[in-house]
């Protein structure tokens, strides 16, 4: 039972001595050597346990302030990434789905920069165990970082606020989403979603880093709390579920995440602009675009078309822009071109009266557009066509029977890459540009491949891959997806960019940076 400080004050040395021996033949017999001796008489508040991780030089140290009711924590150690860490950990044991949050305050100037601290869930004590958290930096930079497996590398998403007044982490059904809270005093969600595989029960607590081995650095976090959350469960996710979205960007080599704009409602299929500076999307049946460093968006001037869904995309030369619209009584898809800066008159340039018309790719070598659709001639079967970005003639590329779906061209224009049924699951697959020599990019039965996007490099390929929870001809709204990516030459299979809550909306449409290093998307939260 944790003591006050009136308690200590009436200990008598012979007590204190005989504690001491106790706690370090405790020490001494292996059982957590780790363990700091302040453990044994301070008090702790809220939590269980004080414990350095991993080979720190300066045993770390927490007080707790009762009266005050805030915990003040001084640490030396390396850091927390990687895949081990070095730092103090204050922690107690939790199960099941949890909110943390605090205040946290550095004390003094500090001697790095990267010092961290904040709250963190974590599996065991171990130097490499798996994690998720939220640390505000030394320079006021603040991330949900997290490792996915013991002894594997930290990933993150860095928020689009420095310096927050308070944080805080949330794990619900498997996910893990960042807030933050400014000095106006409100809660802003700053982070998509992450899946962690942390199961109960598990560690959650605070943490403070010196990101230098030779000195403690010293930080105060107050108006701590921890609660189990209890929240409704939505059985139906598809699409009559209401989500919030977070519009990120993914760098391909390190898998690093950062969010550029958080959502109340829906929003889907960003386009990244030719020049490198603008995400384009669509939201509520119109298009907006926002800088690509985030900031207020900007409604895009589409005239009479307001229902715009996720098709849309940017000419090669990035001045013209290509939608796929619903407005018409009928509600089929038609395809429109205007100006990139908006119009109040779109050209039609694909239609039918029996079937839609979902736009996908514009080749950089003729204007032609490829579109997915379904015509009567093909018994209702969606096929890959072709039309001029002036309009005119459609010619099919595709004749297979089922699904094909999701074309764009590699950057010479000599390829079409497109998702496709033929083999038995939903693959990848090749085409000539007009339409021979079909050949299969992705094979295996994990996961369902949809809308492959060649970089503009020619290097690499990236895709979202389903689960086997789905339907193999459908990508619905509100489920565990992953991004993927692979060499162009195919000489190396797929790898796994990053797991997260998603689906239909979150990488449609061509949306690589000019210079193929990274990618944008969209992740989802349910409203509940």
């Amino acid at each position: 039972m944790p003591s006050t400080s009136a308690h200590r004050s009436i200990i008598t040395p012979v007590l204190v001595l005989i504690l001491g021996m106790v706690f370090l033949s405790a020490c001494e017999s292996g059982r957590d050597k780790h363990l700091s001796s302040e453990t044994a008489i301070e008090d702790l508040g809220i939590f269980e346990t004080s414990r350095d991780i991993g080979p720190v030089k300066q045993a770390g140290k927490v007080f707790y302030n009762r009266k005050a009711d805030t915990y003040t924590l001084s640490a030396s150690g390396e850091n927390v990434w990687g895949q081990s860490d070095e730092f103090l950990f204050v922690s107690k044991s939790f199960s099941g789905d949890i909110s943390a949050s605090a205040n946290i305050d550095f004390v003094g100037e500090g001697v790095d920069p990267h010092r961290k601290a904040g709250l963190m869930i974590r599996q065991s004590m171990a130097p490499g165990s798996p994690y998720i958290d939220v640390m505000v930096h030394g320079d006021g930079l603040t991330s949900l970082q997290y490792r996915d497996a013991l002894g594997g590398d930290t990933k993150e998403v860095v928020a689009n606020v420095t310096a927050p007044h308070a944080v805080k982490i949330e794990m619900i059904d498997g996910y893990a989403y960042m807030s933050v809270k400014t000095t106006a005093g409100d809660w802003v969600k700053a982070s998509g979603s992450v899946k962690t595989d942390i199961t109960s029960p598990y560690m959650v607590g605070m943490g403070l880093s010196a990101h230098n081995n030779d000195v403690l650095e010293t930080a105060t976090f107050s108006n701590v709390e921890i609660q189990a959350l209890d929240l409704p469960v939505i059985k139906d996710t598809g699409y009559g579920a209401t989500v919030d979205a977070s519009l990120e960007i993914i760098n391909i080599n390190n898998g690093q995440r950062r969010l550029v704009r958080y959502f109340d409602d829906k929003i889907e299929a960003p386009n990244w602009s030719r020049d490198g500076k603008t995400l384009i999307y669509n939201g509520d049946g119109l298009l907006y675009k926002i800088p690509v460093k985030g900031g207020e968006p900007q409604q895009i001037n589409t005239g009479p078309l307001k229902k715009m869904n996720n098709d849309h995309g940017i000419s090669p030369d990035g001045t013209r822009l290509v939608v796929s619209d619903q407005t018409q009584a009928d509600n089929l898809s038609r395809m429109y071109v205007l100006p990139i800066e908006g119009s109040d008159n779109p050209v039609l340039v694909a239609e039918d009266a029996m079937g839609s018309s979902y736009w996908h790719a514009w080749s950089p070598k003729d204007g032609t557009l490829i579109y997915t659709a379904n015509r009567e001639v093909f018994g209702g079967d969606y096929n890959l066509y072709a039309v001029s970005d002036k309009g005119g003639q459609q010619r099919p590329l595709t004749t297979e029977a089922g699904l094909d779906d999701g074309a764009d061209y590699s950057p010479d224009g000599e390829y079409i890459y497109f998702n496709s049924v033929r083999s038995g699951n939903m693959h990848i697959w090749r085409i000539d540009e007009d339409g021979a020599n079909p050949k299969q990019i992705t094979f295996g039965d994990e996961y369902r491949d949809w809308f492959p996007h060649p970089s503009p490099d020619g290097k690499w390929l990236a895709f979202i891959s389903f689960g086997l929870d789905v339907d193999i001809g459908d990508h619905p709204p509100n489920r565990e997806v992953v991004l993927r990516i692979m060499p162009m030459d195919g000489s190396v299979p797929p790898r796994v960019l990053t797991c997260l809550f998603g689906g239909q909306g979150t990488f449609n449409v061509p949306a690589w940076s000019p210079d193929s290093q990274e990618i944008a998307f969209v992740s989802y939260r349910l409203d509940r």
